[in-house]
């Protein structure tokens, strides 16, 4: 988040229109997420989502993920795995120079997609996940309420109904031994890694398509 207000200001400087909304979705509220936005003290708008109504809209089943909206509020990208910079770790230095074409030509960038693209690259669900959606937010409600047990239980059914949901799966651990990154996190991260498969889609910018 730190580095995100820096280009935040830097593209602020190039277009005054240019806006980052960041959702933390965080069933902790307030109280977990909170801290994280002051100690960053970001000037952009920053909200708690604690019933991951950002990730049910735009079918997001990861973070980072980013949404580029334009001035008429349509999509024109979405992406996984969108860091600032590498971190070591994680993350890419590849996503953040899209972001200032982006921001500097606008419609006329490259890395902008039509709407077809855009249909085809947002994450499919299928009508079990679908139904994961309304799970995981009862796991939510009991868990504000103070009742884990049932808040566990609708969490693990939201993950068994939607397993391609990192979202469900690191929200459910954040309060196990290890947090969201802990030993369960790095072992289906391991298996699906392992048997072929990406942690993060693939960002896609050497396939650039024009609007």
């Amino acid at each position: 988040m730190p580095v995100w207000q820096v280009i935040y200001e830097e593209l602020q400087a190039v277009n005054p229109n240019f806006e980052i909304i960041s959702f933390a979705q965080d069933s902790g509220g307030e109280a977990d997420a909170g801290p994280i936005f002051d100690a960053a003290n970001v000037t952009y708008t920053s909200v708690i989502d604690a019933n991951h109504h950002i990730s049910a809209l735009y079918n997001l089943v990861n973070v980072p993920s980013a949404v580029w909206i334009n001035e008429e509020g349509k999509i024109v990208r979405i992406n996984e795995g969108t860091y600032a910079k590498n971190h070591g770790a994680f993350g890419t230095d590849e996503y953040l120079p899209i972001v200032r074409d982006w921001v500097a030509n606008g419609a006329d960038s490259p890395y902008v997609w039509d709407t077809d693209t855009v249909s085809e690259k947002i994450f499919q669900r299928t009508p079990e996940a679908e139904r994961a959606q309304p799970t995981f937010r009862l796991g939510t409600f009991f868990f504000a309420k103070g009742d884990e047990v049932k808040a566990e239980q609708y969490w693990d059914l939201a993950q068994e109904l939607d397993p391609t949901s990192w979202n469900f799966l690191r929200q459910d651990i954040m309060y196990e031994e290890g947090g969201s990154a802990g030993p369960e996190w790095r072992a289906r991260r391991d298996a699906v890694e392992g048997a072929g498969g990406t942690y993060y889609a693939p960002l896609d910018i050497g396939e650039p398509s024009n609007n």
